[in-house]
């Protein structure tokens, strides 16, 4: 659609969002003829402005207002009309040294990544850890609460993964030891993918000298790291700065739909979901407002970025959410830079 706007619709367009991602404020049409670089009367802008509503890339707020881009106007100019900017020398630095001084191993990186991010951005930032897929070194099952156990998951790298199952109510805890002894003898120097079936099929004939209730915590286990739990993609999410999303009330409408988005976040399925695209994506990917449901409400982009492992394989992202008016120019890149980051460091871990 970019191509079928001439080039003095082009120039109107991107300057009513730059004034925008200023301001967060509607611009007129007199004050958009003294920011433009051609020659227009505000009649004639104001005819073009009308011409950009009825396409459907701007609206007015209110009667008598100045313009506004839409979710669709944004989208357009990302794709289309964006300059992306370069990183400073000064937070190329600070990205490596905070990332630098982390702990070898993953999860430290992933950490310290997200909190780098969230304060070079003053966003929300966000990271999805990919599932443990290494050879183990130790596996564990801890009681947390009736219901519910940790599993604890670290690989010959030294990643560790803990997550949350569900298991029998009033389980004895010899049962989980049982466990934990049970899948130590058979995973241990083995991924989980390829221990898989071979335990399965030993629970199933029963030839495994475990009781019903040590069997089912099993099952659990090792159903959630084999991606038989939930049929998501399998990783953890980790979010940093959600508070920043507050600092600018009125470009993200209004504190209820903040709370909804804090909600989604919270739960984070939508979100493992949405980062899931990422599977297939070359690059950064830019979601804004509208284009998926967890932000149609909350006025609120995702810009995020896929890193892979020593076999180029994709297996997470990272990305920084925040307002629609975000500074897109500045945030493509640092998100990028980043994603390149923790793969190089994922390159080195053969």
């Amino acid at each position: 659609m970019i191509a079928e706007l001439n080039e003095r619709s082009r120039e109107v367009l991107r300057h009513v969002i730059d004034a925008y991602l200023e301001t967060g404020e509607p611009i007129g049409s007199r004050t958009l003829a003294k920011r433009l670089n051609i020659d227009l009367s505000p009649a004639t802008i104001r005819n073009v402005m009308a011409d950009l509503e009825e396409a459907g890339l701007l609206f007015a707020p209110h009667t008598s207002a100045g313009r506004l881009p839409t979710d669709a106007g944004l989208r357009m100019f990302v794709n289309g009309i964006l300059e992306v900017g370069n990183l400073t020398e000064a937070e190329r630095r600070e990205i490596d040294v905070q990332c630098a001084g982390s702990p070898r191993n993953l999860e430290g990186l992933l950490e310290d990544a997200t909190s780098t991010l969230s304060g070079l951005s003053r966003c929300a930032s966000l990271v999805l850890a990919p599932r443990t897929q290494g050879p183990l070194r130790h596996i564990e099952f801890v009681n947390l609460s009736p219901g519910r156990a940790l599993v604890v998951l670290v690989t010959e790298t030294g990643i560790v993964e803990n997550r949350v199952i569900q298991i029998p109510q009033g389980l004895h805890p010899s049962a989980l030891i049982e466990a934990t002894n049970f899948l130590s003898a058979r995973l241990v120097g083995r991924t989980v993918s390829e221990a898989y079936d071979e335990i399965m099929a030993e629970l199933d004939s029963h030839r495994a000298a475990l009781d019903e209730l040590t069997t089912r915590v099993v099952e659990s286990g090792l159903a959630t790291w084999a991606g038989g739990a939930g049929g998501d993609r399998g990783g953890s999410l980790i979010v940093r700065g959600q508070a920043r999303l507050l600092q600018d009330v009125n470009a993200l409408a209004n504190l209820e739909q903040i709370r909804a988005l804090f909600e989604a976040l919270e739960t984070k399925e939508e979100m493992l979901k949405l980062l899931s695209l990422t599977d297939t994506a070359q690059g950064v990917q830019i979601f804004i407002g509208a284009d998926n449901k967890l932000f149609n409400l909350a006025g609120c982009s995702l810009i995020v970025g896929p890193y892979r492992n020593s076999r180029e394989t994709i297996v997470g992202a990272v990305g920084v959410i925040g307002p629609t008016r975000m500074n897109y120019a500045h945030i493509i890149p640092m998100v990028d830079y980043t994603a390149r980051l923790i793969s190089r460091f994922l390159g080195q871990q053969t």
